[in-house]
This record gives structure tokens, sequence and C-alpha cells, in this order.
């Protein structure tokens, strides 16, 4: 049996639940509701001002939570990367863990920690202070996005880390580099394949998300996600909604599209700069 025949079942699979759910998102997105004739109304009506604001909010939620997740994820993936196998691999499991349970379950947590009577306001409230409003905020979704998604972040910069050659930081050292250049001349450098995946792996899926912003903003805000799914489960196919929303997920994915052809090139760019 030739080998190709073994990427049938693969190729059957994107064919079922990736091309043709995206070809069904095109047709609706470039025709009209009533006639099925091709036209662009669906795209201008997606570009409505008060759409775009909505998608610029979700980008800059999805970039501070981007931001937060690497100025935690790549520390936190550089001191597992400097220890011992056995207690790498303990630690590493310890951020995995957490993503075996069910999406929702993890976010509810949160929303039983961030409560008006949740466990951080009981204890604002027994050192005398006043409680806190942190949930329906911007910040509690930021922190659900952080949450869910730092592991993310840290186990594609781990992974490149501890394949990292030792020589290569011996070298510098021996050149006459000290802690800080050997860092952000050598180390850095040859980690940026490991950083630009975490960064698309955090910040696609938070600029899409609806359930965290639902659940710990309550609906004071709406974000893109949001958005889509109102159109496509408020609004309804007879009123138009699919292909409005339809049109905004072709917005939404050729944001995405963008969005990993810029980090694809830096990460080309990194990847053949000089180490010293």
């Amino acid at each position: 049996m030739k080998r190709k025949y073994y990427a049938i079942p693969y190729t059957v699979w994107m064919l079922v639940l990736i091309v043709a759910p995206m070809l069904l998102i095109l047709y609706y997105a470039f025709t009209g509701q009533a006639d099925g004739v091709f036209t662009l109304e669906n795209i201008r009506a997606a570009l409505d001002p008060l759409y775009l604001k909505v998608l610029g909010r979700s980008v800059w939620l999805a970039l501070i939570a981007t931001v937060i997740c690497f100025a935690l994820g790549y520390p936190i993936a550089y001191i597992l990367s400097r220890m011992s196998g056995r207690k790498a691999a303990i630690l590493s499991m310890l951020f995995i863990v957490p993503m075996w349970m069910n999406f929702l379950l993890r976010t509810y947590a949160w929303m039983t920690l961030l409560d008006t009577n949740g466990l951080i306001n009981q204890l604002v409230t027994s050192l005398g202070m006043k409680r806190l409003q942190l949930m329906n905020t911007q910040g509690a979704v930021v922190v659900g996005m952080v949450y869910n998604y730092l592991p993310f972040m840290i186990l594609p910069i781990y992974n490149i880390l501890q394949k990292m050659p030792r020589s290569n930081i011996e070298a510098a050292q021996d050149l006459g580099a000290n802690g800080f250049q050997v860092f952000t001349r050598v180390v850095f450098p040859l980690s940026l394949p490991g950083v630009i995946s975490g960064i698309t792996m955090v910040f696609v899926p938070t600029i899409t998300t609806f359930a965290i912003s639902r659940l710990l903003g309550g609906s004071q805000f709406m974000l893109y996600g949001d958005l889509i799914e109102t159109q496509f489960i408020s609004i309804g196919q007879a009123n138009g909604g699919w292909n409005v929303g339809a049109a905004l997920s072709c917005i939404m994915m050729v944001l995405v599209l963008l969005c990993m052809a810029v980090t694809n090139r830096f990460d080309k760019g990194g990847e053949g700069g000089t180490l010293l």
C-alpha cells in the first residue's frame, strides 16, 4: 500500500471540517439573504463604524492579554529550561493539568474568585478595605484570557529553550559576554521561533473569544466574537444575520491571516540574525 493513501483520512477530515465550512462562510458573506445573488452589501454592513469599534476593542484586549502572557510566560519558560529534567517535567505538568478541564469550568472558577462575595473580596474586606468591583470589567476579561491561554505561551518557548545547545551559551561566555549580553544576543534570538509561536497561539484565540467576555464581562461590553455569535444565533438567518455574521467572520479571518504573516516575517528575520 502506497504511503500517500495514509493521508486520505486526514484529507477527508480537512475537506469536511475545514474547507467546506469556510466555503459556506464565503458563500453567505457575498450573497444576498433573499435571492442568493452576489453582493457586497454584507461586507459594507460589516464595516459599519460601530462594528469596527468592537473590533478595535477586541484587538486591544487581545494585545494586552498577549503582552501579559509573554511577560509572565517567558521567565517561567526560562526558569523551567534551567531546571533538571524531573523538576521541569513536574512543574510543566502543573501548567498542563488545568487545560484538561473544560474551558467553561475554568472560566466559572474565576467568576467565583472575582465575584462581589468571592474569595478575593473576602480577603480584601478582612483587611478592612472596601469591596472591589472585579466582575463585569475589561480587567476581568483580560484575567480570564491570560489564565486560559498562558500555557500556550509557556510551552512553545520552553520547548525551544530546552533544546537550545549549551555550547552556544558557553561560547558566548568564553568570548567575554556577561549574563545580560548572553541573554539578549544569544538566548533570546535563538528562542524567537518559540516566542512567535506563543504569540500566535495566544493572540489568535483571544481576539476571537466570546465565552470569556460573556461570563467575566457580564455582557457589559461586546467583543468581536460576541458580535459574530449574535448575528448567527440571536438575529438568525431569516433576518440576514447569517450573511452579516459571515462577512464579519471573513474580516476576522483576514485579520488573523495578516497577523500570522507578520509574525512569520519576524520569525524568519530572527532566525537569520547573528549571535554575537
